[in-house]
């Protein structure tokens, strides 16, 4: 692959993830009480949005995009108006926590922004694929080091919050104190209450220029052709996708992935509150959420080496277990220094299950049954299991909460880890990955 190609993808990827990555984590627990103040199901719909537009790519929006336009023309049009929806929610945000009024208000609006924006990104994940693998000799060999700038990308929206979200007021300025004692104020000094959350209307605010900006950037990538419905081919592909279930081994899988998607979505609707109990200041909360995006990074290098020696079962089950590991620290050690620290798990719950199993698909299927056996898999992954996740964890966390608002979480994050632990024996009675290609 040409140097050049190689540097426009990555930038691609870079800006894709970057996108993802500054809004999302930050927006649980932004709509509710202690953000925008919208009551329980107003903030279930905003947060389906993109679990939502996640099934309907998966089964009809890609299949029309890939058949219909250019891909880096589609990319360039969805980012646009992607953008724009974004730069509407974070100007409405930041302006209502600008002034002293209600915070809430005009919630449709802000809906219908969170909407356009979920439909108009989510195909865009597999857009940027198909421009990538289109634009490479070898897939297996480049597609790594150019999808690994999308980890990086998304590690980069968090850490500038660091300081964004820091109470300068408060903060000795640059060079009146040593360098130490400075660095020590701005980083241990974070905002509170409405300041704090006018600080993450930034996020929104930061992914939509980004998303802008890869707009304009798209009209620069190599072409990628639509590819026109050959005769054979089925004209809804998620009919082919769910014949696929007929394989036993597939159907286990099928609901193994649907209980680890919830409780790994679960992580990111716990992850901020919970890691603000602990004392992690709330400038940090979201770059210490990213450290597993970094152990990400790690643990993709050796994962051959873990499935060469473990097999697909037993290296599926150790990306489970990872959950159920990492909650179990959170309910047992309310430590902010553990809490950051068990984060490295996300590394090992997202390369030894869900990288693994798009491997297994990749291995064990032929060639034509591949993009639907993934799809499959996409639909439970970003679609229904992080469905399932913001309307299940809220209703068990109902229970949990003491009439002066205090959260049981002891009690209450042994679900999730309890959730991951049943998936992990799922998997280990009733999962035999077959030794050759099924037809």
């Amino acid at each position: 692959m040409q140097r050049s190609v190689f540097i426009k993808l990555s930038v691609m990827m870079f800006l894709q993830y970057f996108i993802w990555g500054a809004w999302f984590p930050p927006s649980f627990g932004f709509f509710g009480a202690g953000g925008l103040g919208f009551d329980e199901w107003s903030c279930f719909y905003l947060n389906i949005g993109f679990p939502i537009s996640a099934i309907i790519a998966m089964f009809f929006g890609n299949q029309f995009v890939d058949r219909n336009f250019a891909a880096e023309r589609f990319l360039a049009f969805s980012h646009f108006v992607g953008g724009l929806a974004l730069l509407g929610f974070g100007g409405m945000a930041w302006n209502a926590f600008s002034t002293e009024g209600q915070a809430a208000g005009n919630y449709w609006v802000y809906l219908i922004c969170m909407s356009i924006h979920c439909l108009f990104y989510v195909p865009t994940i597999s857009v940027t694929n198909s421009i990538a693998f289109s634009s490479m000799a070898d897939p297996q060999k480049d597609f790594g080091p150019v999808r690994l700038w999308g980890t990086i990308g998304w590690i980069a929206a968090s850490w500038p919050f660091i300081f964004i979200l820091a109470d300068w007021a408060k903060i000795p300025g640059f060079g009146t104190v040593g360098f130490v004692d400075w660095l020590g104020a701005a980083l241990g000094t974070p905002l509170a209450g409405r300041a704090l959350n006018q600080g993450k209307s930034w996020a929104f605010l930061t992914a939509g220029i980004a998303s802008l900006l890869l707009a304009a950037f798209s009209l620069t990538l190599p072409h990628t052709p639509p590819k026109p419905m050959k005769d054979e081919e089925h004209s809804l592909a998620w009919l082919e996708a769910m014949k696929l279930l007929k394989h036993p081994f597939l159907f286990v899988l099928f609901i193994v992935t649907y209980i680890d998607s919830t409780v790994h979505d679960g992580f990111f609707y716990f992850a901020f509150t919970y890691l603000e109990k602990v004392g992690v200041p709330s400038n940090w909360i979201q770059p210490a959420m990213s450290v597993g995006q970094i152990a990400e990074i790690g643990t993709m290098a050796f994962l051959g080496y873990v499935l060469k020696n473990l097999g697909w079962r037993y290296t599926m089950i150790l990306g489970i277990l990872g959950h159920t590991v990492r909650f179990g620290v959170f309910a047992f050690v309310p430590n902010p220094y553990c809490a950051v620290a068990v984060n490295i798990l996300h590394g090992i719950c997202y390369a030894f299950f869900f990288a693994t199993l798009y491997i297994l698909v990749d291995d064990v299927f032929p060639k034509d049954a591949r993009t639907s056996a993934q799809g499959l898999f996409n639909f439970l992954i970003l679609g229904m299991g992080p469905i399932t996740s913001r309307f299940l964890w809220p209703a068990i966390e109902k229970n949990y909460i003491s009439a002066d608002g205090v959260r049981d979480y002891r009690t209450l994050l042994l679900y999730p880890a309890g959730a991951g632990l049943v998936a992990a024996i799922l998997l280990l009675l009733f999962f035999h990955p077959p030794k050759k290609k099924v037809a």
